[in-house]
């Protein structure tokens, strides 16, 4: 279960401060994943951050009774100057699991080749993107962290196995799904909620949400 209470989260922009949560209560229970409608600039990956205890909340508290990802694409936990071969393997060990297994299971999935013995500095933001992504999924979650999908990737057999991968472990796992797209909620979500001006609006459907979604930023 990840739960927050009366949550709230501002930044001060240096003209005014702006409200990305304010006093915010919601609960995501093991089972049921989450999509979260936000326009861009409202506080996605804020949000999102925030569930991963990336960032702390101004106010309030937030309860994890479970194992949850770091967000996808978030690469605070790996050296640049390291080979993704280096990377996998020393998070494996961070995690308690087997090398062997991680670091094969990355290069499966990335389908880098000879890339994948190079230093991640030398990678594009696509590779890195597909890097962070596989390294997500060889991990053992309870619940996933997703900031607008998967990466941006041209490569159709990442993309296939990726996406084939993220739908069997829906029978298992939590995903948490962040989109200012409802679309890109559509595979993945059982229940939805729209962020708005500081609160968060859920919903049983994301059809409900995308209602309440469509009216606000296209009305």
């Amino acid at each position: 279960m990840l739960e927050f209470e009366n949550v709230s989260k501002s930044f001060w922009t240096g003209s005014h401060r702006k409200v990305i949560l304010d006093r915010v209560s919601f609960r995501v229970e093991l089972g049921t994943s989450l999509g979260i409608l936000a326009p861009n600039g409202t506080g996605k990956t804020t949000l999102i951050n925030m569930m991963a205890g990336l960032e702390k909340p101004d106010e309030g508290e937030i309860r994890r009774d479970c194992n949850i990802s770091f967000p996808l694409g978030f690469m605070g936990g790996v050296v640049l100057k390291v080979s993704a071969m280096e990377n996998a393997r020393y998070i494996a060990r961070l995690y308690g699991l087997d090398p062997d297994y991680v670091e094969s299971f990355c290069r499966w999935l990335c389908n880098l080749g000879e890339y994948f013995d190079q230093p991640l500095g030398t990678y594009s933001s696509g590779m890195r993107g597909r890097f962070s992504f596989a390294l997500m999924l060889a991990l053992d979650f309870d619940i996933y962290l997703i900031d607008e999908g998967m990466p941006g990737s041209t490569d159709v057999e990442f993309n296939r196995k990726a996406g084939e991968i993220l739908q069997e472990r829906l029978r298992t796992t939590t995903i948490i799904i962040v989109s200012h797209q409802a679309q890109t909620l559509e595979k993945f979500a059982r229940s939805a909620a729209v962020l708005l001006d500081g609160q968060l609006h859920m919903f049983d459907t994301l059809e409900e949400a995308k209602r309440l979604y469509d009216y606000q930023t296209q009305g």
